[in-house]
């Protein structure tokens, strides 16, 4: 046996040299089976299974009730409103808005598909999803700020207004005047009768999809040049009371408005508004104007919190821009005490003086801001309704990818709603540190 190998030549490696390391390299073409579930795949802790139970103590009995397809009944099962509310939710907190990248994560991303649970979903009813229960948002809000009032982590007690301006899906070209928006809407109308004209001659059905497809997009944009028409009047009382000149409407978006943005540049927009519990820096009402100036959105702001929660907040505070003297009045005989700085007068006098017009409400919010305590207490505002606004921006509210303020505001009460659950999750670790 000692001599068995003594043939084969020796391996030594030579003097002075040292052998090449030994690697175990990627074989990526190697047929793997890996048996695991779901449930395995994600940790305890992860931030998915925090929105999954947070939706678990949501009432959904509204968005089970417009399910169509019943036990029974004729239709395809519907997706879950819960997965899909967690989806949004999930994807709204990680700044994720289209619904193509939110359907292609719940494809390859293991938290989405968690959430799915196996559920099949595409980008269309994803987007549907997004912008068809309006109604059902609102209220969620209501009740999630409501639970934390009722736990003593929200008090209502002082609140904090503040306006971001988010961009249209509208270009600035899409604005035209009256006698454009005419001829858009003849043209629109003598597309629409010659491609049913050629639709009606054609026997060929691939033909005939093709034109009834272009019909289709013909009677859409139609839609939406009536819909600027019916919005030029308003735009044109706006611009006579403010002195302007020639009103003009997008034909993309009727109901958004070119607006002064944060960068200084005017662009389409809408004016979202939020107000904040400064106790909790939860989102306790959302409001979208189509006016960049925010003075007119306080008392609506205001009648809406109270239409929530069915009580005012004893202190209001918002910045300079908000400043209406007749609303400051108004909200005073209400119980409501407004902390916003006095705008600098133009004739040099100071701001804190009253004037010969002014009521007694007027006169005490000018002093108010004068002393200490008010102005401590004004200071409070940019920690909250400012840090919501960063939030928003930072989970994606910066561009809308949907038309029409009904629209506009489900987008921001997603935000909203996404908002008070990262609160929820936050405040018992404040509270405890």
């Amino acid at each position: 046996m000692a001599d068995l190998f003594d043939d084969l030549p020796r391996q030594d490696a030579p003097p002075g040299a040292g052998g090449g390391p030994r690697l175990r390299r990627a074989e990526r073409d190697q047929i793997v089976l890996h048996l695991a579930c779901l449930d395995d795949l994600l940790a305890p802790e992860h931030e998915a299974r925090a929105v999954w139970g947070f939706v678990e103590r949501l009432d959904l009995t509204a968005l089970y009730a417009a399910i169509k397809s019943v036990e029974g009944g004729a239709g395809h099962p519907a997706a879950d409103p819960k997965v899909l509310v967690s989806l949004r939710l999930y994807a709204t907190l990680r700044g994720v808005g289209s619904a193509r990248e939110l359907a292609r994560l719940c494809e390859s991303h293991i938290a989405y598909r968690w959430l799915c649970g196996g559920v099949g979903v595409n980008h269309r009813s994803l987007s549907d999803f997004r912008t068809r229960h309006v109604a059902w948002l609102d209220a969620a809000l209501t009740a999630s700020v409501a639970a934390l009032l009722h736990t003593g982590a929200a008090t209502l007690e002082r609140v904090a207004q503040d306006g971001v301006r988010v961009r249209a899906c509208a270009g600035a070209a899409s604005f035209r005047r009256g006698p454009s928006l005419h001829a858009c809407r003849e043209t629109a109308a003598a597309q629409i009768a010659a491609l049913k004209a050629e639709s009606d001659a054609d026997p060929a059905a691939g033909e005939r999809r093709r034109r009834a497809a272009r019909e289709r997009a013909a009677r859409e944009r139609l839609a939406r040049v009536e819909a600027a028409l019916a919005a030029l009047p308003e735009a044109e009382a706006r611009r006579r009371r403010n002195g302007g000149g020639e009103a003009r409407v997008s034909t993309t978006d009727a109901q958004a408005r070119v607006m002064k943005m944060a960068d200084g540049g005017w662009r389409p927009a809408y004016n979202v508004q939020f107000a904040t519990d400064t106790a909790s820096q939860v989102v306790v009402g959302v409001d979208v104007g189509e006016i960049g100036g925010d003075q007119p959105c306080l008392e609506p702001m205001a009648d809406q919190i109270e239409a929530r929660y069915a009580r005012l907040p004893p202190e209001y505070l918002v910045d300079g821009g908000f400043v209406s003297l007749a609303a400051i009045e108004r909200l005073s005989g209400r119980g409501v005490t407004v902390y916003a700085p006095p705008p600098a007068p133009r004739s040099g006098r100071d701001a804190a003086a009253a004037r010969e017009d002014d009521c007694p409400a007027v006169v005490a919010w000018r002093a108010r801001m004068q002393t200490e305590a008010g102005k401590l207490i004004y200071r409070e505002r940019a920690a909250t309704s400012e840090c919501v606004n960063a939030h928003a921006r930072r989970r994606g509210l910066t561009a809308l990818r949907v038309r029409g303020r009904a629209k506009v505001r489900a987008v921001a009460l997603w935000h909203a709603l996404a908002h008070n659950l990262a609160r929820t999750l936050a405040l018992p670790a404040q509270a405890a540190a």
